[in-house]
Parts: structure tokens; sequence; C-alpha cells
């Protein structure tokens, strides 16, 4: 199969062959993802962890829909203690049970993930920011400090954008298409960067981890679905809370970090100018979140 987009910086096509660990023929090699382990959950669904750093406080990453570990680690590079990382149901190496699924699910898997570990705080990345939002509707007590960065939906479905985006990354999966792949992926990347050997090094271990693993189809509903029937359920929420947005990006409206914000009684918000926040705001986002989970 050929991987022809987008181009390596040196503008020759590259042949697509998971699983690989080589980067492109120039710039930045992609780093072996660190091996990883499966743990058996209370509510009997297999998750895929990794574990890293020691000591207190324990946070557990929480990532976004249709991205994984390799995507949340970067935000907890600067916080203290032992982090834990893993993969909802469907994503990775992660279990992907019959039936369809429910931000209830995804709750209980990040739970089971917090609870096994230890773990006192949470952060949650989109979709995981709804899994968390929802754990803290049903469990208001169960973390002291959480961080929502791009929350994506609370008491109302997501934007159509969302469901058509997880509708042709899982198409494209399905059909082995990793140009196709590349296109969606790369919609979360700022324009003039694309084309960069550092983005070209995590386009290709998206990729493979992608193509080698694929996706659970059963993500797809969880696009049209809201997080918590209402918002008033949050006010007995206890944790202090740090919500990140930003505007102009469709997939994760400032509103709604906006309206969790409102919603949470001891709630930060801060809201970025413009998206693509990893690539073009990292060492102050990892500030901002290292600095509200190491107090």
């Amino acid at each position: 199969m050929d991987f022809r987009w987008p181009p390596p910086p040196d503008g020759r096509p590259d042949r697509f062959r998971p699983p690989v660990t080589r980067g492109p023929q120039t710039g930045r090699p992609t780093i072996p993802a660190p091996p990883t382990e499966l743990v058996a959950t209370p509510h009997g669904v297999e998750l895929e962890q990794l574990v890293t750093g020691e000591g207190t406080p324990v946070t557990v990453f929480a990532h976004g829909l249709g991205s994984g570990i390799a995507e949340t680690r970067p935000l907890g590079s600067a916080v203290r203690g032992r982090k834990v990382f893993f993969q909802f149901r469907g994503h990775g190496q992660s279990a992907a049970p019959a039936g369809a699924w429910t931000y209830e699910d995804l709750a209980r898997d990040l739970r089971a993930i917090a609870d096994l570990a230890g773990a006192t705080r949470a952060l949650g990345v989109s979709l995981g920011a709804g899994a968390l939002t929802r754990l803290l509707a049903d469990n208001p007590g169960r973390f002291d400090r959480a961080v929502f960065f791009l929350p994506a939906v609370l008491d109302a479905p997501r934007p159509a954008a969302a469901h058509q985006r997880i509708t042709a990354l899982l198409g494209a999966i399905e059909a082995g298409d990793a140009g196709a792949v590349a296109d969606v992926i790369s919609q979360e990347i700022p324009a003039q960067m694309r084309n960069t050997p550092s983005v070209w090094a995590f386009l290709r271990q998206r990729l493979d981890q992608l193509m080698r693993d694929g996706l659970a189809a059963g993500l797809t509903d969880l696009a049209e679905q809201a997080a918590i029937r209402d918002r008033a359920d949050l006010a007995a929420v206890r944790a202090d809370c740090l919500v990140i947005g930003c505007r102009g990006d469709d997939l994760h409206p400032a509103v709604v970090a906006e309206q969790l914000a409102a919603a949470l009684p001891n709630a930060e918000l801060h809201v970025y100018d413009r998206p693509g926040i990893l690539w073009t705001q990292r060492a102050d986002l990892r500030g901002r979140i290292s600095d509200f989970l190491n107090g």
C-alpha cells in the first residue's frame, strides 16, 4: 500500500509498511513507543495503559477520540508524581466490547483505571474531557484536581463536524487508505506546519498505530451523544478544576469550555485565541497544566 500524502520533507513519497519504527528519510525519526500493559478492570473491559514517574500525587490522563497514549503524554511531561496514561475501549490494544457505547461507559473505563492506580487527579482531552465530566457528575468527590483540555461536549451532542471526522477516519482505516487517514489526522495541525519534519514524524507515528490497531466502529455513535443530561449535575463537584479551550476550533467550540467552567463550582477558565495549541502554544500549555496539577 502506498502512502503518498503528505510528502516527507524531501518531497519523495515513501511506502507505508505497518508496523514500522523508523522515521522519514529526513527530519526527526519516529521514536518507538514505550511498552504498555493490558489491565483487567472490575467491569470486565481490558484496557491498555502506560505508567510513568513515581510517588504522589497520581494523575490519570484520558485521551481524545481517535487519539491515544502518545498524544496525551506531552501534557504530563512536567507533572510531578506517578502518571497513568490509558486507551479507552476501542482504541489501541484496549478491548472493544460488543454493543452501543455511551459516555457512562467511558466514565467507567476512566474510573477503573483511576481506582486501580489510586489517582487523585485527572486530565481529559476532548472525548476524555467528556468522560471526566460524566465521571464527576456521577461521583462529585472522586478527584481533588481535574483538567479539561478542549472539552467538546457537555449536555448537548457535538457539532456535525465531529461525526463527519470520525466517520471519515474509520472509513479510511477500514479501507487501508493511509493517505486518507493522514488527510483526517492532518486537520488537527496548523496548515503552515504540516510539511515540517516534526509533523511528518508525528503523522508517521499516528499512522503506524492506527493502521496497526485500528479503531472500533462503536466509537461512531459517541459523536452524537451528550456527556451529561444537565449541567446542573456538576454543581456538587468538589474538585478544583482547570478548563482550557480555544477559539476557532469547529470540533471543540470555545462555548463548551465556557459553559463547563461556569457549571463547575471551583473552576478556572483559560481560552486560547486560535486552534492548534499543541503545535503553537505547547510550552505555555504544558506550564499551565503542570502549575495547576502540581499545586
